[in-house]
């Protein structure tokens, strides 16, 4: 398979640019679960044994005289069977009967680390693409204030919120709330989130990416000091020149916070000027990432660290089947 089929796709960090939004698989993960008791016949022992399986649209999946139709599939009442509406692994829990999607958008979770791109300015929100079903919300009460200010959202605020964000900004948040509707709640009032500059966006799989105790990582082997990356749990991921972070610094109250907002910097859009060996190192960690989404390897700091250390140790670039090769046989080989 060529690299060109991968799902993963490289995002020019420039505004204005017009970006489509974009949906991976988040897995065929399956989950096996204990069916108590004995069938008491034939075709109830079959379906047990299909759960997990492969189903294509149009195929029929179980009898409705013994099953309920769930998610994925549908009722035909002439052959008086529960038929997939789509391509995914059958899941049967008891007498329910559904299929689990090989390929679905993000579904986020409460305290996930998300990056989005801005595409509405609405009356004190803004509306963010995550690459879920539907856009997140980010409420104008949710951010911080330039100079680290805290009070009330005054109409003042209201009308400058294209200050801070605006359509097309790419923006790093948590996810605080879920709503019944489907609908996300995003909040930045952390200094280490919000706009994002000097760099770019690599999307992978959702479901590669996996937790971390910090998706904030430094990649310090590289050349010109290294680059920063945010590992977003929604399969985008940001890489951008290394910038020092003081967390203690952060993380003080009064005359010390306000030091540590800079006014200027939180919402400015102007990229730094990156050196040519830095905009290297980030083209390498994009090429790497492209390599984890086209093998599906877990996107993890350690696994990423190992990769670009050695691809960053070798005189010359690899193209990319040659790059797929070198990280294919490095990884078996410590294995």
């Amino acid at each position: 398979m060529a690299l060109a089929e991968t799902p993963f796709r490289l995002v020019r960090a420039q505004r204005g640019g017009a970006v489509s939004a974009y949906t991976h698989a988040s897995g065929s993960e399956t989950r096996n679960f204990d069916i108590m008791g004995v069938a008491d016949d034939a075709m109830d022992e079959e379906g047990e044994q299909d759960t997990g399986l492969l189903a294509m649209p149009g195929q029929g999946v179980a009898t409705s005289l013994k099953y309920m139709r769930g998610h994925g599939c549908y009722l035909d009442a002439s052959q008086a069977e529960i038929v997939s509406s789509l391509s995914g692994t059958i899941e049967k829990v008891n007498k329910l009967v559904s299929v689990r999607p090989v390929r679905t958008r993000y579904r986020p979770e409460v305290g996930d680390l998300v990056i989005g791109r801005i595409t509405d300015v609405q009356s004190r929100r803004w509306k963010v693409d995550i690459g879920a079903k539907t856009d997140a919300s980010l409420q104008l009460s949710s951010i911080n204030l330039p100079g680290g200010v805290q009070r009330k959202k005054l109409e003042s605020d209201e009308l400058q919120m294209r200050h801070f964000f605006q359509e097309g900004d790419l923006v790093v948040a948590e996810v605080q709330s879920l709503f019944q509707d489907g609908s996300v709640g995003l909040h930045t009032r952390s200094l280490r989130y919000g706009k994002l500059r000097n760099g770019a966006l690599a999307v992978v799989p959702p479901v590669l990416v996996r937790r971390h105790k910090s998706h904030f990582l430094s990649l310090m082997q590289l050349p010109e000091r290294g680059v920063d990356l945010v590992l977003g749990l929604n399969g985008w991921i940001w890489v951008s020149k290394h910038v020092p972070f003081d967390m203690a610094k952060a993380e003080g109250e009064g005359a010390d916070r306000d030091e540590a907002m800079e006014t200027d910097g939180v919402y400015s859009d102007v990229n730094e000027a990156i050196p040519a060996a830095t905009r290297q190192s980030i083209s390498l960690v994009c090429q790497v990432l492209a390599v984890f989404a086209h093998q599906g390897w877990p996107v993890t700091d350690a696994a990423l660290e190992q990769a670009c250390a050695l691809c960053a140790s070798r005189d010359e670039p690899l193209h990319a089947q040659a790059l797929v090769q070198y990280l294919t046989r490095a990884r078996q080989s410590r294995t």
